[in-house]
């Protein structure tokens, strides 16, 4: 098979040349420091003993094991500076390399934290990269503006060069190589997932990905039209209690719709139904139980996403069920970090200059001169093309929440569908990557439905009432190092959000295209009692 060429700076060449370091006898974690690799400085190597340490963001974490802690910084082109920290337990080590996401803009190692914490537990070297775009923070990307290199770092390299990097690290710490390499990531790193599988293939065994931005400028695009449709006219921006009646609203005309419940509070087949916000639209004065004009207008933008002047859609737009997040769409109409701006639109001050003005964007127009400017290094997802990850025995588990507000649902099975239509079709798509819709969950986590799926699970440590088909990151270690795919994962949702409470509900999640399907007898609460199909099973 023919492997498309794959997008690489040359300025990266010489990381993916890089000889391994000789083998030597395992070192103390402060010989790290000595180490030479090239375009690399150890920062700093310190030993971690067991017991409570902090992390940089002031967080107080437990180290099951006393672990190795190095901070490197990689400098593999001018105006470029990825920083990497990883975890390294001194002993133990199962031989497994485990990379991190980040979130947002990066510019940061605490995305990372609470997954490394619990990988060095599992025996996992773990590390974590700030995606070299410091002093950027997670929802400002302004520090990059003039700094094209760092552009390119954030969208396409840096999660490599942390790979490569970590990778040397572990073998110069262990005296050997790792002998299997996973990822996992949300959000940002759910992209990172996906540049991994479809740029660097040979980097990891096994990815779980989850509501990757797959078109990064367009994904930042939406909460622009999202701010727009708050803000351009007076009396259009939806308080929180219109919010609220909106959702109710959507999940009583929604629920019982396709694979749904009528019985559960959130959506459960949000693509089966077809919900108009003008059902509520105020017919005489406004009140907290009716929707203005103005409102009904912004809820409609936000379930259609950007349209062109002519009404063509030129992206996807969020899923009834969606309106109360987490975030919820408040988030899109007033961003925390950017009062009186779109969320995340530092990329459109780079693109269009920093008096770029929002009230005036067009989506035609502005988003041709952005793509121009930064589709090259921020869209890489969207090749949509992971026959070579396939062919060397990658596997790929991919999840979503149905009511994420931030990274629109249907960006991610139209993604899907694309990828699997280049591997021959579905069927044969989920030989190597199989997509998990999650109902009721919101962006990354959390959410009204079952949601507790994605934490790394130890043996002997994990609830009563789990089993590996409970955690994603396991189904993907087992397929991976067994050939067992996962036919489905059992999400949980506790009482009270609290595990200590035990358990309220659990239901399946499904490989996409099929749908957890109530068999119409016993407790909903239980999985047990619903089926995967594509389609509603016979009686």
């Amino acid at each position: 098979m023919k492997v498309r060429k794959r997008i690489l700076v040359s300025t990266a060449a010489a990381l993916l040349a890089m000889l391994p370091v000789p083998c030597l006898a395992s070192a103390a974690c402060e010989n790290l420091l000595n180490l030479k690799l090239p375009q690399t400085t150890i920062k700093s190597a310190e030993t971690i003993p067991a017991g409570n340490f902090t992390t940089s963001d002031k967080v107080t974490r437990v180290a099951a094991t006393a672990f190795c802690r190095v901070v490197a910084s990689v400098q593999q082109a001018p105006d470029s500076d990825i920083g990497i920290e990883m975890w390294l337990p001194e002993e133990g080590w199962s031989g497994v390399f485990h990379g991190n996401g980040s979130g947002g803009y990066a510019g940061t190692f605490r995305f990372g934290y609470p997954e490394m914490e619990t990988a060095i537990r599992r025996g996992y070297a773990s590390a974590v990269t700030d995606m070299g775009t410091a002093p950027a923070e997670d929802l400002n990307g302004d520090p990059l503006i003039g700094h094209p290199q760092k552009w390119k770092d954030w969208g396409l390299l840096s999660t490599h060069v942390m790979t490569v990097v970590g990778k040397e690290i572990a073998t110069s710490f262990y005296g050997t190589a790792p002998k299997r390499s996973y990822f996992t990531g949300c959000s940002t790193g759910g992209q990172q997932g996906l540049i991994e599988a479809q740029h660097y293939p040979d980097d990891y065994d096994g990815i779980v990905s989850g509501a990757p931005v797959v078109n990064r400028t367009w994904g930042h695009a939406a909460a622009i039209w999202a701010y727009q449709a708050a803000h351009l006219l007076p009396g259009h921006e939806l308080s929180d209690a219109k919010l609220m009646l909106l959702h109710a609203t959507a999940i009583k005309r929604c629920g019982a719709k396709g694979s749904g419940l009528a019985s559960d509070p959130f959506v459960g087949d949000p693509m089966a139904c077809k919900f108009d916000p003008a059902i509520l639209r105020c017919r005489g004065a406004d009140s907290q139980s009716c929707l203005t004009d103005g409102e009904v207008a912004t809820a409609r933008a936000f379930y259609s996403g950007p349209m062109s002047r002519t009404g063509k859609p030129l992206y996807f737009g969020w899923l009834p069920g969606s309106e109360m997040g987490p975030p919820s769409w408040h988030f899109a109409q007033e961003p925390p970090n950017a009062p009186q701006e779109p969320a995340f639109d530092g990329l459109f001050k780079w693109a269009l200059g920093t008096d770029y003005d929002w009230r005036t964007f067009d989506f035609t127009r502005d988003m041709a001169k952005t793509d121009a400017v930064l589709a090259s290094a921020l869209n890489g997802a969207t090749v949509a093309d992971m026959r070579a990850f396939a062919a060397r025995g990658g596997k790929l588990v991919l999840f979503q929440g149905w009511a994420d507000t931030l990274v629109t649902p249907k960006q991610t099975v139209a993604f899907y569908q694309k990828f699997a239509a280049r591997a021959g079709g579905i069927a044969k798509a989920q030989n190597f990557a199989r997509l998990f819709m999650v109902p009721g969950m919101g962006h990354c986590g959390g959410g009204d439905g079952a949601t507790n799926f994605l934490a790394i699970k130890i043996a002997g440590q994990a609830l009563a009432s789990d089993a590996p088909d409970h955690d994603a990151f396991t189904a993907m270690t087992r397929w991976v190092e067994t050939g067992e795919p996962p036919a489905q994962i059992i999400a949980t949702k506790y009482v009270d959000s609290s595990p200590a409470k035990g358990v309220a509900m659990q239901r399946p999640l499904c490989p996409y295209p099929q749908k957890a399907w109530y068999k119409g007898s016993g407790s909903t609460s239980d999985a047990g009692n619903f089926v995967c199909a594509a389609k509603r099973p016979a009686p």
